[in-house]
């Protein structure tokens, strides 16, 4: 079978970082990408799970934000 190329952003298995803007939106991000202007790292390098579960600690109110 042929490799297929994988989206960083889709890798279960791959090492992130967690960003924040200034408005204090979070935002996972592939380790290795560099960091879009605007942005800052505030977590990481760690796995995808522990990013995840930083973004639900640090920014609760995620689902309620219109």
């Amino acid at each position: 079978m042929a490799d297929q190329a994988t989206n960083p952003f889709d890798d279960e298995d791959g090492n992130y970082t967690v960003l924040a803007n200034a408005a204090g939106e979070h935002s996972l991000w592939p380790a290795g990408i560099p960091v879009p202007g605007g942005w800052r790292v505030v977590h990481g390098t760690d796995r995808r799970a522990a990013c995840l579960a930083y973004v639900n600690q640090a920014w609760p109110d995620l689902g309620t934000r219109v």
